[in-house]
């Protein structure tokens, strides 16, 4: 009781650790906040507190423990559809003895083709380019207690076009604690884009043409001026989420049972460079083979066009099909979700994974 206490203590004051809104788009590698996972971002990633597997190496890493044998995974997004992005995301998890798991994952952007333009050419004309971002993550999760999980995650950041490229790296931790008769109370608490800053580096930097200067009078010559970055900050967050199961029917002697479960979620993130987002979430199962999901994004001025500053409106949806295929156990899953958009056509995710 005593350490449910001091989590709900902390799930209650961080809130007010919120972002700066002078600092707004500010940050560089924003691809990091690219929720590419079906399962969370059918409910808009307000399950913070009760992800499990290799998708919790983006929402809470604490989570991935859940995995006590291996999963695979691989999920393609298309990125505001109709602009051409496409993100690809891959990676497994693999139980170590009774209370640890790694993971590892990796994520890939690609811009598709974008028009060359210069100074003296801005209509284009000369070939195309492609922005790609790759983060490859290696995480560590483990079982403390029968109710609280920590993980920790490291990321290595790459981006940028074929002339210029920033890297770097960045630290996630995460813990979640559950409680309840059946386990069906959670909190979780994650820190998400903790490193140093990245800087810019290549020959992008260097002006291609040259400048034409006179010394002492004794002619001109051309000299190519480089230049240097400044620094980039990433976007730290934190997630604080709470989430509680509903259980809706009981055997004959009065026990409840799981074939039909209802999650309803809840996240509070608090963004250093943009708005703070308030995530509602609800998952309902049949049997675990069989889940339909639904999620709302707040933040201030969402609901009004004029005012919001966000691509999305705020509603997301998503479904898994989830079955066994052997005598131990093992599954197949496919998973989809799709968030609404303003404009373009909506972001579309499409999941596969085998649990062994």
């Amino acid at each position: 009781m005593k350490k449910f206490s001091i989590l709900l203590v902390v799930f209650l004051a961080l809130p007010a650790f919120s972002g700066n809104p002078e600092r707004k788009g500010s940050s560089g590698a924003a691809s990091l906040l690219i929720n590419t996972y079906s399962r969370n971002s059918g409910m808009w990633g307000a399950n913070t507190a009760r992800v499990r597997g290799l998708e919790s190496q983006y929402l809470n890493v604490a989570g991935l423990v859940f995995t006590r044998k291996t999963e695979v995974m691989y999920h393609r997004t298309s990125w505001l559809s109709g602009t051409g992005i496409g993100i690809n995301t891959f990676g497994f998890t693999q139980g170590i003895g009774e209370e640890s798991t790694i993971g590892f994952g990796i994520v890939s952007i690609n811009s598709g083709k974008i028009e060359i333009t210069t100074e003296d050419q801005p209509e284009g004309g000369l070939g195309t380019y492609n922005w790609t971002s790759n983060n490859v993550n290696i995480s560590y999760a483990r079982k403390f207690s029968e109710n609280i999980f920590g993980g920790i995650n490291i990321k290595g950041i790459s981006e940028g076009i074929p002339n210029l490229r920033a890297n770097g790296f960045a630290f996630d931790a995460g813990i979640q604690y559950h409680t309840g008769k059946m386990d069906n109370i959670h909190i979780g608490i994650a820190l998400r884009n903790w490193g140093p800053k990245m800087y810019y580096r290549g020959d992008g930097l260097s002006d291609q043409k040259g400048l034409t200067q006179t010394a002492n009078n004794s002619g001109a010559y051309e000299i190519t001026i480089d230049r240097r970055s400044a620094g980039i900050e990433l976007p730290l967050q934190m997630n604080i989420g709470f989430a509680y199961d509903l259980y809706f029917k009981k055997d004959s002697a009065g026990k409840m049972l799981t074939d039909h479960r209802l999650s309803l979620c809840a996240n509070f993130t608090s963004n250093s460079f943009m708005n703070d987002n308030y995530l509602f979430g609800a998952e309902y199962s049949f049997k675990e083979m069989l889940m339909f999901r639904a999620g709302l994004y707040t933040e201030k001025g969402i609901f009004n066009k004029e005012k919001r500053e966000t691509v999305f409106t705020g509603p997301a949806a998503g479904v898994t099909l989830e079955l066994p295929f052997n005598e131990k156990g093992s599954t197949v899953a496919l998973d989809y979700s799709y968030r609404f958009t303003n404009p373009f056509a909506g972001v579309h995710n499409f999941g596969f994974r085998i649990n062994l």
